[in-house]
């Protein structure tokens, strides 16, 4: 099979970033500064239990006024060398499904590779929306992480957070852990379709 490999660099006025991807890793070989410690750890978390081998370096930032830009290009550089890496998805299972327990908080992720980008953040306890605002990391911040990865990744994500935690860290890190999990299944070769895109219209974009 030929590595599914990519390395990808944007430049913003606020950003500089740079990632580089094995698709068909161990997860254990990861190199993650972002200059947000809390996501360093999400994101380490997230490619280490989906088996992918990443480096991502953030090289310029703007969080000196807050982590906003940093984590939403984050997001965007993450989807961008995953599409890359994919090329044309062909022989790919595409649908992937996966959830991921952090003590009673569950943590669900549906994603299908269709090309279209689409972000779905279901919380079933309304007084988690702005869970953690005052700290470094937030469920927001989590949302708009998550809307520019699927949206550059070309990906319908439907995450659903059930009985989320008062702790901010329970509820994200279960969040990380299912999207490594499903994005893993999704990518994954299917050797009965080795070779086919796996679309009726035999094209995803």
């Amino acid at each position: 099979m030929i590595p599914r490999q990519a390395t990808i660099e944007r430049k913003s006025k606020e950003t500089h970033i740079k990632a580089s991807l094995n698709i068909d890793g161990r997860g254990d070989r990861c190199d993650i500064r972002t200059g947000i410690a809390f996501l360093d750890h999400m994101i380490e978390l997230f490619a280490f239990h989906g088996l992918f081998d990443l480096k991502l370096e953030v090289i310029k930032s703007d969080t000196a006024i807050d982590i906003h830009h940093t984590n939403e290009d984050i997001g965007i550089v993450l989807g961008k060398v995953f599409k890359q890496a994919l090329a044309d998805k062909a022989g790919i299972r595409r649908f992937g499904c996966a959830g991921a327990p952090m003590e009673a908080t569950v943590a669900r992720c549906v994603l299908d590779i269709s090309g279209r980008g689409y972000f779905k953040f279901n919380i079933e306890n309304d007084k988690l929306v702005n869970n953690g605002e005052k700290q470094e990391y937030s469920l927001n911040y989590l949302e708009h992480f998550m809307e520019s990865f699927a949206h550059n990744l070309g990906a319908t994500l439907c995450i659903t957070l059930q009985n989320g935690s008062d702790d901010v860290h329970t509820n994200v890190e279960a969040v990380f852990k299912a999207l490594g999990l499903a994005l893993d299944q999704a990518t994954q070769v299917d050797p009965r379709r080795e070779g086919i895109v796996p679309s009726t219209k035999g094209i995803i974009d």
